[in-house]
Parts: C-alpha cells; structure tokens; sequence
C-alpha cells in the first residue's frame, strides 16, 4: 500500500503548481503577450508546450530518484532543500502578491489567428532559458517526487497530472481574459490567489523541512 494518498499527491501538486505558473515571471508575461496576439488559444497552447518539456523532466528525474531514493540522506536532503526553496517562495508571494498581476485586457480589440507552433515551441525555449524553473525542478520538483515515488508510477502520474493541469488551467483563464478584453482578473483578485497560495506554499515548505529534518534525527 502506498503511504501517501494519490489524491493526496493530486491536489498538494495542483496547488503549489497553480502557485508557480501564477507568480510572476517570463512565462506568465509571454502568455499575456501571445493571448493579445492570437487569442484564447494561447494560453492552453503554452500550457500544453510548457507541459511536454516538464514530461520529459518528469521521466528523467523519476528515473534517476528511483536508484538513490533508498538512501536516508538524500531523500533528507532533497527534501529540506525543496522545503526550504517552498519557504522561500511563499514568503515571496505574500510579501508582495500584487506583483506580476495582468491588470489589463486587449480592449476587446480583434486578435489575428496565426499558428500555434509559435507559442507551442516559444513557452518550451523561455522555460529552458528560466534559472527559475531549473532551480525549482532541481529543489521542490525533485523534493515532491521523492514523495511521490512512495506511491509509485501512480504516485508519479498523479504529480504530473496535477502540475500540468494547474499551468494549463491558469494559463487558459489569463489568455481569456486578455483575448474578451475583460478584467476579471483584477489586481484584488490576483493578490488573494498570491495571498492564499504563498500560506499554502510555507506551510507545504515547513512540511518538507520537518519530515526531512525527521529522517536525519
């Protein structure tokens, strides 16, 4: 049986993903960018690029944990570095969680259809270019995938399923918004998702750290 619940797994990769793809950033400002160019297409569009190449990021890190997750210490240390970059993180969303908000829309004006190999290649490139992103796949991906693997490739399914759909989901609301030229995602409304997510992502941070730091003791 596995020790953690794939729902479990499902929704805290969800939310601390949703936390990611809506905290400010190049990715975030190049979907607000293409969705004033092409439309609501866009943002799913970026979502599912920016998804293939986390795949490919997925299956290389689960199988290289695979081999060293045996080890105490480095399932520890994985975990308080993740943990820690969480704290870091959530601390940072809620010091300033206005910052980074689309506060706008396109005013209605008509989007030109282009193709979607634009956007679907150019959010790959723009990941790979992010230390950012490095950096949280090397720390908190690597980090929840440890956990995961104690469910096993459903454990690992559920994390990946659970993160993409977070980046595709906002992605495709902030594109929506920007293409009706609708500000329904008000600088308020912005704030309390980065409010609520970086209370999640500390508390999420200071879980790692405390089961981590258990394992060491």
């Amino acid at each position: 049986m596995p020790d953690i619940p794939i729902l479990a797994i499902f929704g805290t990769s969800f939310l601390v993903g949703f936390s990611g793809a809506a905290s400010p950033g190049p990715l975030l400002a190049y979907n607000i960018r293409e969705a004033a160019q092409r439309g609501f297409i866009a943002g799913p569009v970026i979502g599912l690029g920016h998804g293939l190449l986390e795949l490919v990021v997925v299956v290389l890190l689960a199988l290289g944990l695979a081999r060293m997750n045996e080890s105490s210490l480095f399932v520890a240390l994985v975990g308080i570095f993740g943990g820690a970059f969480l704290v870091w993180m959530g601390w940072g969303l809620l010091r300033r969680p206005e910052q980074g908000a689309p506060g706008g829309g396109s005013d209605g004006a008509e989007t030109k259809p282009r193709s979607i190999v634009v956007p679907f290649f150019g959010s790959m490139a723009i990941s790979l270019s992010n230390p950012f992103w490095t950096i949280w796949w090397i720390t908190v991906g690597a980090a929840f995938m440890t956990k995961s693997l104690e469910a096993g490739v459903l454990g690992i399914a559920a994390f990946y399923v659970g993160h993409i759909l977070s980046d595709i989901g906002w992605y495709s609301l902030v594109s929506a918004g920007i293409a009706s030229g609708r500000r329904f995602i008000t600088v308020r409304v912005y704030k309390g998702i980065m409010m609520a997510c970086g209370t999640f992502i500390v508390f999420m941070g200071l879980y790692f750290l405390a089961t981590s730091m258990a394992r060491l003791g």
